[in-house]
């Protein structure tokens, strides 16, 4: 089985200068053409049997745009949200707070947010329970 992880094309909030994170943006248009440009590479690199995404739409925008070019089924799952940022979702990027998690321990987090740890436990999880559903159906 082989898996292709994509990143969602650029947002709003890249735009605006803030974290992402849970906070929840649209693509902007080049974020759509992004998506668009990647759809067209994937239609010619072969099959695909879905398209697992987040639920935040700059993701799930994408899924849709590479789901129309590929004929694919799509998977949302709240399970592959972005990492908890906390109360940094939505707010400006500023040199305080700009790398702000790179300094934590991995049982640290930013108030409101998910630590190093639950992240991993989080993201593990997902992976495997997208492979067991995915080999179910192959």
């Amino acid at each position: 089985m082989e898996i292709l992880i994509i990143r969602h094309g650029q947002s709003e909030a890249d735009l605006l200068n803030v974290h992402e994170g849970r906070a929840d943006f649209s693509l902007t248009d080049l974020g759509r053409n992004q998506a668009i440009n990647l759809a067209k590479y994937l239609k010619e690199y072969g099959g695909f049997d879905a398209i697992w995404t987040s639920t935040l739409r700059r993701a799930a925008e994408t899924a849709e745009i590479i789901s129309k070019y590929i004929n694919c089924s799509i998977n949302y799952d709240d399970n592959l949200i972005e990492r908890n940022n906390g109360i940094l979702a939505g707010k400006p990027i500023t040199n305080e707070n700009k790398n702000s998690h790179y300094n934590m321990k991995p049982f640290e987090c930013i108030q409101e947010g998910e630590t190093d740890i639950e992240f991993r436990a989080r993201a593990e999880a997902i992976l495997l329970r997208i492979l067991d559903i995915q080999k179910k159906i192959k």
